[in-house]
């Protein structure tokens, strides 16, 4: 996965100027040769390589990573299309007008109304997609449904965002991935373009100015300063958390060590313990501790209470010198070792096993791989938020086709790894609202620090990926799609169908997730024809839906007859709600099929004694 949208198309051919290009041109040749024409046209114009190439130099790319030359493009794109059915264009546009004006009345009259002393009438709300006043905490401040100069200019925004998201939506001659990445580029447009974003349309801001004398101004600068010379957006405080200190706390050791994993083995709570112990594996991408953050929300710490004996594995932070280290030697060194490791240690035949996103990929093929070879050394398996089929990944799709897998392949051969930051950005943009904008009002123009949040703590504390394991895996997932075929990947030898994991398998998916839908983590109760598969939706997203402890807010919705339905809309439609976390629901069934309590087992053996206390040395690898 990639985020350096910057500079993933290489202009190479050179066109007209668009001032260059007549109507008759438009009107013409251009229209008539459809839209995969007017792409090619839009993709090698100089002036998007020359916006490009502007942006790509300016220090705020490395702080505010959108890709303005996409942008740009997506723009013209809409404007050239809508020439085709110019009708149809300015009828909407009087209709955004007319909306406009409209809206801009009942602000004023609302404002006459409370003026004397009579009851305002209800907010309008002008947006249709989901950005709407009382939802957007973009619009929190009370001047924006009060003063109704604010009130109209955020009107106008919103009804001007929704009239050029529908355009991208809704036009024509575009196949899906071309609209997606029309419309996502036109969303990062729009959410670049919030009234908010300036000081001085801004009226937190502004009151935050005269309630400190101006000061705000002065911290906000140097925020932006000290973010320009670390070359990132600032998005916690990064003082207020540290492994092992207030985070990944949970008491154990590690047990074992080699050049790609750490494994940690975790301290019994007290009492008996299942015989089948639990291996993790988390997802390579990010660090193990997302499931062991505070005691509060700690997945690890919560196993660990209900009896279960967890192992999991931390993932070395790969440096220019593990440029060879290839996906079978994840596989390898990773859960197989871990395996073994975990099997000298308790004493057991066959254990259970979790994959989180990424490492629930990599436990696909694992099981797989031992089905092949007859291999019976893991139980029960469990796939959180993971893709096996890659037809269908959202937004992610926009970052991943094959130019841009291209350009990552040729990052990664001149350092030998793919950067942290690049993946942190990719990520970001998909909820740019949330985890860019929303820091660059806070940092900048209100003068403040960046928050004291854990999950955001964890989300900056990224790693780099290997050259030749990530080469692979982008190829063969998010590329080719070639998990899905049988017998298309082979590792170690051996064939890898899916259709031949034998395990009992729970899979979640989350509801609002925007890196693994959860209709495409839905589709592992298809792939996997050898296993009777409990699938389990819950509500939020990736990271919150998941780490979701008992006794807080969320959903989770079950099929109660236990079938995973023709479609995943099917499994939807009859599937039961329960509120409260689905943890409760995965530990009962993970308690069936870990045998009878008895005796912990010791922490570590004499074949592999304690290293070192849990988090370990790899998860500090900056």
């Amino acid at each position: 996965m990639e985020a350096n949208v910057g500079a993933v198309r290489d202009w190479s051919g050179a066109v007209r100027p668009w001032w260059q290009v007549s109507p008759n041109d438009l009107t013409g040749t251009l229209l008539d040769a459809g839209t995969r024409r007017l792409n090619d046209v839009l993709a090698n114009d100089p002036v998007l390589r020359s916006i490009d190439g502007l942006w790509s130099a300016n220090p705020f790319r490395t702080i505010v990573p959108v890709d303005w030359a996409e942008v740009a493009r997506a723009l013209r794109t809409v404007w050239m299309l809508s020439l085709s059915r110019p009708d149809k264009a300015v009828r909407k546009a009087a209709d955004v007008q007319a909306a406009v004006w409209t809206s801009a009345m009942e602000a004023w009259n609302d404002a006459g109304r409370r003026w004397w002393g009579m009851a305002g009438g209800k907010v309008a709300d002008g947006s249709r997609s989901g950005s709407a006043p009382d939802g957007d905490k973009r619009f929190a401040a009370p001047e924006w449904h009060a003063n109704p100069a604010y009130r109209t200019l955020k009107e106008m925004y919103l009804l001007a965002s929704d009239w050029l998201l529908e355009q991208g939506e809704r036009a024509d001659g575009l196949d899906d991935a071309e609209r997606r990445r029309l419309t996502f580029h036109l969303r990062q447009f729009v959410d670049a373009m919030s009234p908010t974003l300036l000081l001085f349309s801004n009226p937190a801001a502004l009151r935050r100015v005269l309630e400190t004398g101006g000061v705000s101004l002065a911290d906000g600068a140097r925020n932006l300063l000290s973010d320009l010379r670390e070359g990132r957006l600032s998005m916690v405080d990064a003082t207020a958390f540290e492994p092992g200190r207030n985070l990944a706390t949970t008491p154990g050791k590690v047990v074992h060590r080699n050049r790609l994993i750490e494994l940690i083995q975790y301290q019994p709570a007290g009492g008996a313990v299942h015989a089948v112990p639990l291996l993790i594996l988390p997802p390579w991408i990010n660090k193990y501790y997302i499931l062991d953050l505070q005691p509060k929300n700690s997945m690890v710490r919560h196993l660990v209470e209900q009896g279960f004996t967890v192992f999991v594995i931390s993932w070395k932070n790969p440096d220019a010198s593990m440029d060879g280290v290839g996906f079978d030697d994840y596989m390898d060194l990773g859960p197989l070792e871990a395996a073994d490791v975990v099997r000298d240690i308790t004493g057991a035949t066959s254990i259970n096993v979790m994959g989180y996103c990424i490492g629930g990929t990599l436990l696909a093929i694992t099981l797989a791989w031992l089905a092949a070879k007859g291999d019976t050394r893991f139980n029960a398996a469990t796939f959180m938020v993971s893709l096996q089929d890659f037809s269908h990944v959202g937004d992610t799709a926009v970052f991943l086709g094959e130019p841009t897998v291209d350009f990552i392949e040729q990052q990664m051969m001149e350092r030998g790894y793919l950067d942290s930051r690049e993946m942190g950005n990719m990520f970001n943009l998909l909820r740019s609202n949330d985890l860019i904008w929303s820091n660059v009002v806070n940092n900048y123009l209100m003068g403040n620090k960046p928050p004291a949040f854990d999950l955001l703590y964890w989300n900056s504390d990224g790693t780099r990926m290997a050259r030749a394991a990530h080469s692979w895996y982008l190829r063969n997932t998010y590329v080719e799609n070639n998990l899905i075929v049988p017998g298309k990947v082979r590792l170690k030898g051996e064939a890898i169908d899916l259709g031949r994991i034998p395990q009992e398998v729970y899979a979640v998916g989350a509801e609002k997730d925007h890196i693994v839908p959860w209709d495409a983590a839905w589709r592992v109760t298809q792939l996997l024809k050898g296993s009777k598969v409990r699938y389990v939706l819950a509500s939020s997203g990736h990271i919150a839906g998941i780490i979701n402890p008992p006794g807080g807010k969320g959903t989770y919705w079950t099929d109660g007859a236990g079938e995973p339905g023709a479609t995943a809309q099917a499994w939807r439609g009859k599937a039961a709600a329960h509120s409260g976390s689905w943890w409760t629901d995965w530990t009962a069934w993970l308690a069936e099929r870990s045998g009878r309590k008895g005796k912990p087992p010791a922490l570590g053996s004499a074949t592999h004694p304690a290293l070192a206390d849990a988090p370990g040395a790899y998860v500090l690898e900056k």
